[in-house]
């Protein structure tokens, strides 16, 4: 796995709230969005900050029980350039000592991704964010 992180999404209970916090309070760059969107991403040195529901975050790492997961609200990105290379990282994980949460699959936003948590159950999705056909 290369060693760098592409997104920290916090899962969040009020979008348009927290967007203020981060866009207006901290002067965080927003992307472009589109006003109904339900996710919101800042780009950030290196890196980029999304706030999505907490609700979707969860359903999206298959976190089905938030409360007796351990779930945080928050999950670490590391993007990679194939789907061959998702399934990579997450065996990779595996052999580690990692737990696959989510094995990767499509997505409904058009790429491809998993999920997998670290001994502490920090989640990480590793997600191929397909831009174009393979």
């Amino acid at each position: 796995m290369d060693p760098r992180i592409t997104v920290v999404t916090l899962g969040v209970s009020n979008l348009d709230e927290s967007i203020r916090f981060y866009r207006d309070g901290l002067d965080l760059p927003l992307r472009d969005r589109e006003p109904d969107s339900d996710i919101a991403f800042f780009t950030l040195e290196g890196t980029w900050l999304a706030l999505y529901p907490r609700d979707l975050l969860a359903e999206d790492a298959t976190v089905l029980d938030e409360a007796s997961s351990g779930f945080s609200g928050v999950t670490i990105a590391h993007n990679v350039s194939t789907k061959a290379a998702v399934e990579e990282v997450l065996m990779e994980a595996k052999a580690a000592g990692g737990q696959i949460v989510k094995p990767a699959q499509e997505v409904f936003w058009g790429g491809y991704s998993g999920y997998f948590a670290d001994p502490d159950g920090h989640l990480w999705e590793v997600a191929y964010p397909q831009l174009t056909d393979d």
